[in-house]
């Protein structure tokens, strides 16, 4: 493994400063970009960098090619009820993110969008999957994971449909559906987003990361 550069978008949110803490310890350079207003959730040791992550020119400049992106902005608690907020937010959000990474010529891009096709959340997964779309588009190394729920501190109720999973990967017809729209745990998506940052795709390529890769860490 060696140490990387890698700035977070989205890292004084509840996966980002996990993440940005695991990376420190891992002995990877952080940088986070943010608001004023949210420098004191900062890991310790992690740069803060000052700018709006709707904005690529507030932080475009500061990004070298040897960086990795790790973009994980976006609406806390999607609902179907915040499709308006995804439109405003999180779709913005990775475009700039594309924007400042194709200025840059950065190494890699690391995206978090969503596990698909499902049968709900459609508002949240079209957004997530225009993300991927100007990631493609731009012809940017990158690798895009694509979790459905993720489990953790204030985000547990879903483990009571733990036996429904169960049942569901028992028949054929919905083994394949129960595994792409699997849970995982925080831990899990801190660990594959490392392994991602550490272990990046050939130059040009798109590497996908579904439900299942992430439950193993990437590998």
């Amino acid at each position: 493994m060696s140490n990387r550069p890698v700035f977070i978008t989205g890292g004084t949110g509840y996966l980002g400063q996990r993440l940005a803490a695991a990376l420190l310890a891992r002995g990877h350079r952080v940088r986070v970009l943010s608001r004023p207003q949210s420098v004191a959730r900062i890991p310790p040791g992690a740069e803060p960098v000052i700018g709006d992550a709707l904005d690529a020119a507030s932080y475009a400049a500061v990004l070298t090619r040897d960086d990795t992106l790790v973009h994980l902005v976006g609406t806390p608690h999607p609902s179907p009820a915040k499709a308006a907020e995804f439109r405003r937010v999180d779709l913005p959000s990775i475009r700039a993110a594309v924007s400042a990474a194709t200025t840059a010529r950065l190494a890699h891009l690391v995206y978090v969008s969503v596990a698909h096709p499902a049968p709900v959340m459609h508002a949240y997964i079209e957004v997530r999957k225009e993300g991927e779309s100007a990631i493609a588009n731009a012809g940017q190394t990158a690798t895009v994971i694509r979790p459905w729920y993720v489990l953790g501190p204030g985000h547990w109720w879903p483990v009571m449909l733990v036996p429904l999973y169960a049942v569901c990967e028992l028949a054929s017809s919905t083994r394949a559906t129960a595994r792409r729209l699997g849970l995982v745990t925080i831990g899990q998506m801190v660990r594959t987003l490392a392994t991602a940052v550490e272990d990046p795709p050939a130059p040009g390529t798109i590497r996908v990361v579904e439900v299942p890769a992430i439950r193993r860490g990437l590998s």
